[in-house]
């Protein structure tokens, strides 16, 4: 499928070059991470495996963070400008948001956490295999060991940078990956909207390598990619992106503060099947956002084309 800004690459194939392009990108971001590491501490990789919990790091870590992070971000650049002679409009950046949108976005974002609660209660209460859980809890435990080493508040201006690190840089560049790049091409080639959300979102939900998470970052991606559909503004899904993200960093900022140690409120668990009662409100909020959304210029392409 091709439109007017197009140079004549379809958009199936722009899908297969993404993929391959940012498997590249992460692979190089990984490589250029290694070299700061040993620049800024004088010390060699294998160290940084050894002490990567390690919170006397943590500047070290926001940086390597920063530069793996683009690596999601810049393949999509490049790719869309082999497509399309607008690469910004065909990825839904130059597009106007409201302010009843963004309302509504906030507000599906609170709902679908509720939602993600119950979800992750579930994903935890799945039986698997004990030699299976003490893969995935080694998986978790080595997130969380992370998370604690980056996440170091010694005053205000470490939390607003990490939410800046932590917060709106990944939320900036996997959705520009995952929903203005992916779900964009697979949707304009496929003409299946829901099947690119579908197919995107297990992707999305894979790439954190996080069992426990993967029902609830499947669900976050599907409206993630519900959000971007509905409007083709990329900046909305951004925003809800960044809401998740800055409530965790913001609720182990507030911990610190008291007093508690950023590891017991990672390993704090108020899982609850409860949270799944708001999915009424979430597809009533959604129903909402379309009719404020529905005259949006991808949408309308996505339709057509």
């Amino acid at each position: 499928m091709y439109d007017n800004n197009s140079k004549g690459i379809s958009y199936s194939a722009g899908f297969f070059m993404l993929i391959a392009f940012a498997i590249a990108g992460i692979i190089f971001s990984g490589l250029i991470s290694r070299e700061v590491w040993t620049a800024m501490t004088g010390k060699n990789y294998e160290e940084f495996i050894s002490g990567v919990a390690d919170p006397a790091y943590s500047r070290v870590y926001k940086v390597m963070q920063v530069i793996n992070t683009l690596g999601f971000f810049i393949p999509v650049i490049v790719v869309a400008y082999l497509l399309s002679r607008q690469p910004l409009k065909l990825l839904g950046f130059s597009s106007r948001i409201t302010i009843k949108q963004i309302g509504v976005v906030c507000l599906i974002t609170g709902a679908a956490l509720f939602i993600g609660d119950g979800l992750s209660y579930i994903n935890h209460a799945i039986p698997i295999p004990a030699d299976w859980k003490i893969k995935f809890d080694k998986l978790e435990t080595s997130y969380n060991q992370q998370a604690q080493a980056i996440l170091v508040f010694k005053n205000s201006g470490d939390y607003i940078l990490s939410l800046v690190v932590m917060g709106f840089l990944p939320a900036l560049c996997e959705e520009t990956l995952f929903r203005g790049g992916l779900q964009n091409f697979l949707t304009r080639s496929t003409r299946s909207p829901w099947l690119a959300i579908i197919i995107v979102s297990i992707i999305f939900s894979a790439v954190h390598f996080s069992f426990y998470g993967f029902l609830f970052r499947f669900f976050l991606g599907a409206v993630l990619g519900l959000i971007y559909y509905y409007s083709g503004r990329l900046w909305l899904s951004i925003l809800a992106h960044f809401i998740n993200n800055a409530l965790v960093v913001t609720i182990y900022y507030i911990s610190v503060r008291q007093g508690k140690p950023v590891n017991e409120t990672i390993n704090e668990s108020t899982l609850s099947y409860w949270g799944l009662i708001a999915l009424p409100v979430l597809i009533g909020l959604f129903m909402l956002f379309k009719r404020l959304s529905y005259g949006s210029e991808l949408l309308s392409k996505q339709s057509n084309n």
